[in-house]
């Protein structure tokens, strides 16, 4: 893969332009690379790569094993794997004596960098403003600004591209009634993904709400709990959903992570997918059973001297307005489901675990609007190749990752497809099978023609049938 310039001109256009550089892209740009001959160029505002840098928590691991890297489950050999990484680092040898699957979060962001350093074609420092396709030459044309170590304009430049992929990511979800508050420097409501930069200030609190109850509020919580003293621990933990669940990890459950689940779910109706998806939380918006377990083994350790803990852990409440009360601390008025009843809670710093949406990209496609086609909720339209629906004009294509859960399931922000959509995309980019792709990844038939088609030799003395 050769990239170019990070001004276009005239010379000759790329065959794939990526906007924003996190571990999708990444993904697609390391595998890229082993693509003869393909052109390529992604393009980040950011100075450098950084992945979720306010929840590096002291021991924190991904939820998934470490086979789940850029590379690895769509090209094992591929240089810019994590083992290749290790290796690189003299510390293949101790990673094989820890026995860890899961690699620590610290971890998979120091092998993010070093492949972010070792890739040509990647420019960070340049923010992408608009995107517009070209019908005289058939080629989309990027604006970008280039910016200096301060983040302010230093040049303007434009790139031509064959085609598109966009992977600007997520962005932390403050919901509306602490929205106000949050964005007031002087209030100290800030959205987990700011966790560590804020940690001493909310240490020096003397009560501290968490709000959410998926992953990264329990890790708060039990990092907040584990630092203030016995007796005196001032936490609140609060969230909407019924219990502090912890996430489906079974072998079969894990499944829905797999292409096959992605497929099917691609085929379904839009009416069924859109009840699907929230049915689908504990896949991915619980806890895993180590932190849980961690949280309540931290409890129970306080009450050994008798006497229970300054922590109050309430599910099945919500937060319906929030308020100042005085100069120094907050009112977070309080819902509970069940009971039907209202509550006050004051407290002096509140971490929101609220987890994260997909970033809008209406402003950088303002342009292309006319060629898009969108579902009846006027989200984009998204095919089994991860490429926007456009308008038949249109001759090249505009492909998205970790943008269409709507058309594409749980699995579409799980890093643990990152590889085979990034293969995907790639194929479908070169008109050939560049990287051969799995027939089948599940046991599970999730389907009546998945069962028919699919159960494979070993299973075809079983009939499905109506």
């Amino acid at each position: 893969m050769s990239g170019s310039g990070p001004v276009g001109g005239e010379e000759e256009p790329l065959d794939l332009a990526g906007v924003g550089i996190g571990p999708f892209n990444l993904s697609l740009a390391a595998l890229g690379q082993g693509v003869p001959g393909l052109r390529a160029a992604f393009y980040e505002q950011r100075p450098d790569f950084r992945w979720h840098p306010g929840l590096m928590i002291e021991g924190a691991t991904l939820q998934v094993p470490f086979l789940a890297d850029l590379v690895t489950l769509a090209d094992p050999a591929n240089p810019w794997s994590f083992l290749r990484f290790l290796r690189e680092r003299d510390r293949l040898f101790p990673f094989y004596f820890a026995e860890r699957f899961h690699m620590e979060r610290t971890e998979y962001d120091a092998y993010c960098r070093w492949v972010s350093e070792g890739l040509a074609g990647l420019h960070f420092g340049h923010q992408v403003d608009e995107v517009r396709w070209n019908g005289e030459r058939r080629l989309f044309e990027v604006d970008f600004t280039q910016l200096d170590a301060r983040g302010e304009a230093e040049a303007l430049g434009r790139s031509y591209a064959r085609n598109l992929v966009l992977g600007i990511g997520t962005a932390p979800h403050v919901p509306e009634p602490l929205r106000p508050l949050a964005e007031s420097p002087s209030v100290p409501v800030i959205h987990s993904a700011e966790y560590l930069a804020h940690r001493e200030r909310l240490l020096e609190a003397r009560h501290v709400t968490v709000v959410g109850s998926g992953q990264s509020g329990a890790e708060v919580f039990l990092d907040l709990l584990r630092r203030r003293p016995h007796g005196s621990e001032g936490l609140h933990w609060l969230t909407r959903s019924g219990a502090f669940a912890p996430m489906e990890y079974s072998k079969l459950g894990l499944e829905h992570f797999t292409p096959d689940y992605t497929r099917y779910f691609h085929g379904l109706p839009e009416r069924v997918r859109d009840r699907l998806l929230p049915r689908q939380w504990q896949l991915h918006k619980a806890v895993d059973h180590e932190t849980l377990a961690a949280v309540h083994e931290e409890l129970y350790r306080r009450t050994l001297d008798g006497g229970w803990p300054d922590a109050v852990l309430m599910p099945g409440v919500r937060v319906r307005t929030a308020g100042r009360l005085g100069t120094s601390r907050l009112e977070l008025r309080l819902e509970h489901a069940d009971q039907e009843e209202h509550d006050r809670l004051v407290t002096d710093a509140v971490v929101l675990a609220t987890g994260y949406r997909e970033r809008p990209a209406d402003g950088m496609l303002a342009a292309l609007e006319p060629y898009l086609h969108r579902d009846s909720s006027q989200r984009l339209c998204v095919d089994a190749e991860f490429k926007l629906v456009l308008d038949s004009t249109v001759t090249g294509s505009v492909f998205v990752q970790n943008a269409e859960r709507h058309t594409h399931g749980v699995g579409a922000p799980d890093l643990g497809l990152a590889a085979h959509r990034s293969a995907v995309i790639l194929n479908a980019l070169r008109g050939e099978e560049v990287y051969p792709l799995p027939r089948r990844t599940a046991f599970t038939s999730f389907g009546l023609r998945e069962a028919r088609s699919g159960a494979g030799a070993a299973g075809r003395s079983a009939t499905v049938g109506v």
